[in-house]
């Protein structure tokens, strides 16, 4: 089967948001710059195509021009096992000119939508036990940064 990888475009910021992606992840890297020629249609020396990893998961980024913007149809889940871990992505992800969401979800300053979230959380609203379930997400639709233990106080009661 083949892989199948994401491919994000942008209008000028191809490089800037995989470089920003890489120093956010562990693990990450760039493996490939492919930059506009002569011919264009991008102006020349400007990167075409990023080919970046975060975590192993192969993406392209592309500058494609001002065509199509990011919504949040697509977003990318980063799922935590801690609050540290939840904080530090928050924070990174919406600097200098990203926008927190509800409910986890944020955007980061090129408009890419990123859910930032416990790997308890579908542990917590998915629980048999409708009671405790329904205090969880109830708790989770008032939150912007998911708070682990405020979510886990909910579900307990």
């Amino acid at each position: 089967m083949p892989s199948i990888t994401p491919f994000l475009w942008f209008d000028t910021q191809a490089e800037d948001a995989a470089t920003l992606y890489v120093s956010v992840f562990p693990n990450s890297r760039i493996c490939d710059v492919t930059r506009y020629g002569a011919a264009g249609p991008g102006p020349e020396g400007q990167a075409m195509t990023v080919v970046f990893e975060l975590d192993g998961q192969r993406m392209t980024a592309l500058n494609g021009g001002p065509h199509f913007q990011f919504s949040e149809a697509i977003s990318f889940v980063v799922p935590c096992e801690t609050q540290g871990e939840i904080d530090a992505y928050w924070d990174k992800l919406t600097a200098n000119g990203g926008a927190p969401g509800q409910c986890g979800w944020l955007k980061d300053r090129f408009g890419l939508s990123w859910q930032i979230v416990p790997k308890a959380l579908a542990e917590l609203v998915g629980d048999r036990d409708p009671a405790k379930a329904r205090r969880a997400t109830e708790a989770m639709l008032k939150m912007t940064k998911l708070d682990i233990a405020g979510l886990r106080q909910a579900h307990a009661g």
